[in-house]
């Protein structure tokens, strides 16, 4: 498409062209191009008469749905910036974004409406039927809109302890739908998937590419998101031709079997460092793409090949259209090849900058001094990467503190910073480490106020009311005094690993009192990396997550010979709730058996019942 219109302008054409072409499916659920388009239009007006303009945000606060995708082209059609805000954060995050972005509107579902906190914002919340007719036209507004306006404002970890907000043009985002339609090949007979939460950026990533061709984007279930077997099934069923994967789920999912029938022909991964190849026999292509907020989801892309090798990782690719990059030491001096230095980024996908921080902006977005354009602009990375020999880009790691946990970009000070407002706290740190199975987890140094008191359950369910649970360190260290150099500074190599010695453990902790619990419990231990877990311990307090999650049903359906329904894990998520569930599933199973293949069922399962 032309990079001198904006995306809605885009998918209205798709809509007059071929109206009942289908643009979105979410289960059952589906809607024609015609009506995405007459549905947004009807938001759209009713956004203009709110006094949404050129550069306004405009809060979305959305599940991963249909709706999502109205909601936002209604506010991109309406002239306005969207602001996404997952659901599934707490209450006084989503005020602070809220606040932060300066939105004094809300775009909203029915079923959500009642979650959303108060403050100086009103909302609008979508229902079935849409709007009235009579009153708000099915007919676009004028388009008041420039390539330059705002797009979205997506907030990322801060390290000053509050989340920044990022802002992003249309022209950054048509530069990376042009580039995606292009290197994919992507058609109207595409289906692509919706799988990043709507917080992630990825989710523009997903979305705007195909509703921009005419393809149809398929909303991915929460019950089969994290579990490989089943998310591979449905990809199959729903004839997926290309999608989207975090790093670690596209890893699980290489060595399943692919039925010769699967239409998928690309998986593209990123979020996290891709640490294996793909299979020989993989029947479609394994893309690596890497890039930060700041530069529009991605500025780096390459297929991965089986014969990459694997002694080394895989490449991070080279950049996309119309994107520079530069890996330079300390004095800005481009390094020769097989040097490292950090990452800088220019070109078409650099943001306009964070939302009201000057200051940090000019910090992070430079003059770029390798451009003929006095307008072009650098980003600082704080990424370590090197040029190889064949011109791809190996990713290194940061050269600050910022870590990368689970695909997400986290700053340890906004942790540290809301950990420090417990009364029982008088200093803290947040670090990462590997645990024994090679995950990277989030640790938390803790030095107590005189006299006081916690367990890591009370420091969890504090930070839980501010940070999302993907910011909740899986294990807690108290420590006396922060250990600092002579100069005073803080000496972090003196800070002691995390070891079953250590990690804090709740005082309250009671021993499983079944083999099903006493399997669970250690499975759990493993998984989230402490020395041990009691039959009341709750799998989301010690850091699990969804993904940890698919990891556990997985173990327990090789160890157990059952399958454990995703929604046990919220609903009885203590070891005691998931056992009994367990074991409610095992007789039920036997009891529907005869006698011989019980008798067989339970031979082979002694160890775990």
């Amino acid at each position: 498409m032309s990079v001198d219109r904006c995306i809605h302008d885009a998918i209205q054409d798709q809509a007059r062209a071929t109206p009942d072409a289908i643009a979105l499916v979410d289960g059952d659920k589906k809607i024609s191009y015609g009506e995405l388009d007459a549905r947004a239009n009807q938001f759209a007006h009713l956004l203009r008469s709110s006094g949404v303009g050129p550069d306004t945000p405009v809060g979305l606060y959305m599940q991963r749905s249909i709706d999502l995708a109205i909601g936002a082209l209604a506010i991109l059609k309406a002239g306005g910036a969207f602001v996404p805000i997952d659901p599934s954060y707490p209450p006084n995050r989503v005020s602070m974004l809220l606040s932060d972005s300066g939105a004094s509107l809300v775009v909203t579902q029915e079923c959500l409406a009642g979650k959303i906190p108060e403050g100086s914002w009103k909302y609008v919340a979508m229902n079935q039927e849409g709007l009235d007719s009579a009153r708000y036209s099915r007919v676009a507004p004028p388009s008041n809109t420039k390539p330059s306006d705002l797009a979205y404002i997506i907030f990322t970890s801060g390290s000053t302890g509050r989340p920044k907000g990022v802002m992003v043009t249309h022209a950054n985002l048509l530069n990376l739908i042009a580039w995606h339609q292009r290197s994919f090949n992507v058609t109207p007979t595409d289906r692509g998937t919706l799988y990043a939460s709507p917080g992630f950026d990825a989710s523009v990533w997903e979305l705007w590419p195909y509703l921009a061709t005419g393809a149809s984007v398929h909303v991915v279930g929460d019950t089969i998101r994290t579990v490989p077997e089943a998310l591979r099934d449905w990809i199959v069923g729903s004839k997926i031709t290309i999608t989207f994967l975090p790093t670690a789920l596209a890893e699980s999912i290489l060595d399943l079997p692919w039925p010769s029938d699967s239409n998928l022909r690309v998986l593209l991964t990123g979020a996290d460092t891709l640490r294996r190849c793909p299979p020989d026999n993989l029947p479609f292509a394994l893309v690596n793409n890497y890039g930060p907020t700041e530069c529009t989801v991605v500025a780096t892309s390459g297929t991965v090949l089986p014969e990459d090798g694997a002694e080394v990782l895989p490449s991070i690719g080279r950049p996309i259209d119309n994107v520079t990059v530069h890996i330079v030491d300390e004095n800005m001096q481009p390094v020769p090849a097989g040097a490292s230095g950090e990452l800088l980024i220019g070109g078409a996908g650099v943001a306009r900058g964070y939302l009201n921080a000057p200051e940090l902006t000019a910090e992070k977005f430079l003059p770029d001094p390798f451009s003929n354009d006095p307008q072009a602009r650098l980003y600082k990375t704080g990424d370590l990467a090197q040029y190889l020999p064949d011109g791809n880009i190996a990713f290194l790691g940061r050269i600050d503190e910022q870590i990368k946990v689970m695909g997400y970009r986290i700053e340890p000070r906004e942790i540290s910073a809301v950990l420090d407002q417990h009364e029982a706290v008088k200093e803290s740190l947040v670090a990462s480490y590997l645990d024994p199975s090679g995950t990277r987890r989030l640790v938390a140094y803790v030095v107590p106020s005189s006299g006081a008191r916690f367990t890591p359950s009370d420091l969890r369910s504090f930070l839980s009311t501010s940070l999302p649970d993907h910011m909740l360190p899986s294990a807690f260290v108290q420590i006396n005094k922060m250990p600092r150099s002579v100069n005073g500074k803080l000496d972090r190599l003196a800070l002691p690993n995390p070891s079953p010695e250590n990690i804090l453990e709740d005082e309250s902790f009671e021993a499983p009192q079944s083999p099903v619990e006493e399997h669970l419990a250690s499975f759990l231990a493993t998984l989230v990396g402490v020395p041990q877990v009691g039959r009341e311990a709750n799998f989301f307090t010690l850091g699990g997550h969804s993904l940890m999650g698919a990891q556990l049903i997985a173990k327990v359906r090789s160890t157990f010979g059952v399958d454990l329904p995703l929604r046990s894990l919220f609903e009885e998520p203590t070891v005691r709730g998931m056992s009994a569930e367990i074991e409610r599933l095992i007789y039920a199973k036997v009891s529907a058996m005869s006698e011989d293949e019980a008798q067989r069922m339970l031979s082979s399962s002694a160890n775990g019942i």
